[in-house]
Parts: structure tokens; C-alpha cells; sequence
């Protein structure tokens, strides 16, 4: 077990408790819910709106958000398209459990520090797994957003049901964490951590199960003091778009061939539908075209 505890929140650093620029923590403690694509579409359109964007990937393993920007910085070439300002965090090399921290702290907060001077939004891409940085960078969101599939088994990640009735018996150990990390933030500035949880990766199927877990998730919002928004379904236009570093902002008639197809025409409105319900700071949403 970790110093700090299972389920408790570091205690506020400095920068964040400091008013600057809104910080966006995209996080959960499971894979393949689609965290780095939701990342990456909110930076690409922070970006098309002109903001400042500053960008810091907190999985220091797979570097999946450091790894898309890599890929979009070689695609951009000679294009007249802005980038995010990133900083790659390094593992710690500490011996022991305390150092290792320390040395993650000292460094979240340095690259945290940084990004708040020269950005309008800093957006915290963060593992699917418990990690100290994850708990930084969760005491630090302005918003955090929780993408999740659209299954129990993605639930489970938020809290326990019962395997009869579905009803809910208690928070997830997740979800514990996240109102330690609320707490904390109050506790240091007064301040406050919109939480929103983003179904994602959704079928296009209205499924007996789909019902049953919207109307689950809707009472745990009111428990739990969460946000509902609408994601991304399930497209292998999302996935296709990785190796090129491309979001569905940047798809044009040389990359989709001749215009776009009822997939990508879709796609933009889910995206434009999710940027509405998140209410970000600053940023204004213009309506989808659907005849495009």
C-alpha cells in the first residue's frame, strides 16, 4: 500500500490551489473507456477555439496522450495548425515508496506550474490504473471527467450493486477517492471539482441492459454529486485516427477521401454534443452541419 493510503487524496500543492487557468483531468481507474481520445478531442477543439492549451499525460507507461501528440506533430508538417504546450513527466527513480513520491510530486507540480503560465486550459490525461500521479493530477481538476463504458462491469468502477435487484449498496473504492480528492480541494482554496461522468463508447442499440444501467447511473449522480454527459459510441473512425494523430476537427478531403461520410457527419455531432454539456469556461459550441 502506497503512504498516503488506498483511498486518500495528496494534500493540495501550491499550484493548484492558485487561481490560473482551468484544469481538465480526464481519469478512471480502468482501461479502454476511451480516456486519451476524449483528451485529445477536447484539446484539439480548446485549440480551434484559440485557446492556450498546456497538455501533461500522467501515464508514464503506456504515454498514450504523449504518444497521439507525437503522431499529430508529425502529420501537422507545414499545416497552419496549433499544438498544445506538453510536458513529459519521467518515472521517479526513487528507492523507497516516500522518495518515489516526493520525486512525483516535485515534478507534477513543477510541470503543473509551468503549463499555468502561459495556458488558458490544462488538460491531465491519467492512467487507468491507482497511481500517485493519477491522485495528484485528481486534487488538481477544476473538472474531472470520468469516461466509462456502457456496461456493469464499467459501474462497478463507481459503485457496488446488487447482483438481484441492481440496487446500490455502496461506492466504489474510485469513487471514495474522488470525494477525498473534493474534500481536499475545498479544504485548500475554498474551491470545488465539477465531476462528470461521460457514458462512452456506447452502442447504438436501446438494449434492455441500456435502460438499466441509465437509470442506475442517474441515481448514483444524485449520491455520488456527479454530472451526466453524453460520449463517444462505438466508431472505428476513433481508432482510425490514432496512428495520424487526427481528431474529427481535423478531418478534411485529404484525409476522408470525397467529404465526409455519415460516420465522421455523426461523429461531429456526438463531439459537439459532448463540448455543449460540459459548459467548459470560454468556449463557445457552434451547432453541427449536418448536410455536410
Amino acid at each position: 500500500m502506497d503512504a498516503i493510503g488506498q483511498n486518500e487524496a495528496p494534500e493540495q500543492n501550491e499550484a493548484a490551489s492558485e487561481a490560473g487557468p482551468f484544469v481538465i483531468v480526464v481519469g478512471n481507474e480502468k482501461g479502454g473507456a476511451g480516456k486519451t481520445t476524449v483528451s485529445m478531442h477536447l484539446i484539439a477543439a480548446l485549440l480551434n477555439a484559440g485557446k492556450r492549451v498546456g497538455a501533461i499525460d500522467l501515464d508514464i507507461r503506456q504515454r498514450s496522450l504523449s504518444n497521439y501528440i507525437d503522431h499529430r506533430r508529425l502529420w501537422v508538417g507545414q499545416r497552419d495548425i496549433s499544438m498544445p504546450e506538453q510536458i513529459v513527466l519521467e518515472p521517479p527513480r526513487g528507492q523507497t515508496i516516500v522518495e518515489r513520491q516526493r520525486e512525483e510530486a516535485d515534478s507534477f507540480v513543477n510541470a503543473l506550474g509551468q503549463l499555468r503560465t502561459r495556458n488558458d486550459f490544462v488538460v491531465i490525461d491519467c492512467p487507468g490504473a491507482d497511481s500517485y500521479f493519477a491522485r495528484l493530477g485528481h486534487a488538481a481538476a477544476d473538472m474531472l471527467i470520468t469516461p466509462m463504458n456502457e456496461s456493469f462491469v464499467d459501474f462497478d468502477l463507481l459503485a457496488k450493486v446488487d447482483p438481484e435487484t441492481l440496487n446500490i449498496v455502496s461506492p466504489s473504492i474510485y469513487a471514495e477517492k474522488v470525494w477525498s480528492c473534493r474534500k481536499a480541494r475545498a479544504q485548500a482554496d475554498g474551491g470545488s471539482i465539477d465531476w462528470v461522468v461521460m457514458r462512452n463508447r456506447t452502442s447504438h442499440i436501446h438494449a434492455k441492459n441500456r435502460q438499466r444501467l441509465e437509470s442506475a447511473l442517474t441515481e448514483l449522480s444524485k449520491r455520488l454529486g456527479f454530472r451526466e454527459v453524453p460520449g463517444f459510441s462505438e466508431r472505428v473512425v476513433y481508432r482510425e485516427m490514432y496512428p495520424a494523430g487526427l481528431t474529427l476537427l481535423d478531418l478534411t478531403d485529404d484525409e476522408t477521401g470525397p467529404g465526409l461520410t455519415m460516420s465522421h457527419v455523426a461523429a461531429r455531432a456526438e463531439l459537439a454534443a459532448m463540448l455543449a454539456a460540459l459548459q467548459l469556461p470560454g468556449l463557445h459550441v457552434e451547432p453541427v452541419d449536418k448536410s455536410a
